[in-house]
C-alpha cells in the first residue's frame, strides 16, 4: 500500500484544531499537501499554536451558519471539538456534531470523527472490535452511542465518514491527560508514579502522533473505503496495569522512584461537590475492567498500524 496522498490538494476543515487530536491530524494532513482550514473563536491565539493552517475562519462550532460557511467546498471535515471541562455533552457536544454533519451532507464531504471507549461498559468483553455491541452504563456513554448513530445516519444522506476509536490519549505537549496529571505528574521531575488500575487490569492508551498518522492514512484512502467506516486503533495496551509505570521509571532513570496506587477514594469523597470529579467517578469503570481494542480491521485497510515504541513514546510525552 502507498502513503501517497490525493493527487490534487484537498481542502480540509478542522473543528477543534487547537485540541490535541485535531492539532495532530492537522499537522499530518498539511505535511501531505492538504489545504487545512480551521474554524476557531479566537484566531489570533489559535494562529500561534497551529501555523500549518492555511485559512482561518472566526466563529463557533455551536453556530450552524458559521460551520456551513467554513465547510464550503471542503472535501474533508475533521470533527475534533469537545465541550470544555468534561461537562455539557448533551448541551454542546450533540449540537456541535449536528452542525458539522449537516455541513458534511451539504458538501458531500468525508466526515472524520475520533471516537472513544465510553460506548462500552463493565459488562463488555476484555477485547472489543467493531462488531462488539455497545453497552454503556453512563450518560456520557449513551450520548456517545447517540452521536455515532447520528454520523451513520448522515452517511445515508450523502456524507461519508471515518470513525476511529482509541483509548486514553498521551503524547508530547498533552498536559491535560491522565498520563501527565496523575501517572507522571511533573514529567521527568516526578517524585512518584501513580497507577490508575488495580494490578493485573489492562488499559488501552493512544499515543497521539501515531493516532494522528492513522487518521491521515485513512483520509488518504477515503475514496476506497465504505461510506461509513468504523475502525479500532490498538495503540499501546498496558496488559497488567504496570507496564506504563515501569516504562516511566526506565525513561526517567530513577530505578528507586516509588510506584503507588492512585487514591481513588479522594475522588469519591469530593465527587458530590466538584462537577468534574463527579464525572470522573462515573467513568471509573474504565480503570477497573480490562478493555483492549482489536485493530484487525484497521490493519486490513492501511497495513500495519503506526506504532512508536513505548519507551520512545513515553520519553516524548514526559518533555
Amino acid at each position: 500500500m502507498s502513503d501517497v496522498p490525493s493527487p490534487r490538494p484537498v481542502d480540509v476543515l478542522i473543528l477543534g484544531v487547537t485540541g490535541q487530536i485535531g492539532h495532530g491530524i492537522g499537522i499530518a494532513l498539511a505535511a501531505r499537501g492538504y489545504r487545512v482550514r480551521a474554524l476557531v473563536r479566537d484566531v489570533a491565539a489559535a494562529r500561534v499554536r497551529a501555523p500549518f493552517v492555511s485559512t482561518w475562519i472566526e466563529g463557533d462550532a455551536m453556530d450552524a451558519h458559521a460551520v456551513a460557511a467554513a465547510a464550503r467546498e471542503a472535501g474533508v471535515i475533521v470533527h475534533a471539538v469537545n465541550p470544555p471541562g468534561y461537562t455539557g455533552w448533551r448541551e454542546r457536544a450533540v449540537p456541535m456534531l449536528k452542525n458539522a454533519l449537516a455541513a458534511a451532507v451539504t458538501e458531500r464531504a468525508t466526515f472524520v470523527f475520533p471516537a472513544n471507549v465510553y460506548v462500552f461498559g463493565p459488562g463488555s468483553p476484555a477485547i472489543v472490535d467493531e462488531t462488539t455491541p455497545f453497552a454503556p452504563t453512563t450518560e456520557k456513554g449513551r450520548i456517545r452511542v447517540e452521536m455515532e448513530g447520528m454520523i451513520e445516519a448522515a452517511c445515508q444522506n450523502g456524507a461519508r465518514a471515518i470513525v476511529v476509536r482509541a483509548g486514553d490519549f498521551f503524547g508530547p505537549g498533552y498536559e491535560n491527560s491522565w498520563f501527565r496529571q496523575v501517572m507522571a505528574k511533573g514529567g521527568r521531575s516526578a517524585t512518584k508514579i501513580q497507577t490508575l488500575t488495580p494490578k493485573g487490569i489492562g488499559h488501552a492508551w493512544a499515543y497521539l502522533p501515531d493516532l494522528a498518522e492513522t487518521f491521515a492514512r485513512l483520509i488518504d484512502r477515503r475514496s476506497d473505503l465504505a461510506a461509513f467506516e468504523r475502525v479500532h486503533f490498538a495503540g499501546h495496551y498496558d496488559a497488567d496495569g504496570r507496564q506504563f509505570a515501569e516504562a516511566i521509571r526506565r525513561v526517567v532513570g530513577k530505578p528507586d522512584i516509588r510506584i503507588t496506587a492512585f487514591p481513588w477514594w479522594r475522588v469519591a469523597l469530593a465527587s458530590p461537590f466538584v462537577t468534574f470529579l463527579r464525572e470522573v467517578w462515573r467513568m471509573r469503570w474504565l480503570w477497573r475492567h480490562p478493555l483492549k481494542l482489536d485493530n484487525g480491521k484497521l490493519e486490513r485497510l492501511i497495513g500495519p498500524e503506526p506504532h512508536t515504541p513505548l519507551d520512545t513514546a513515553i520519553a516524548a510525552s514526559l518533555e
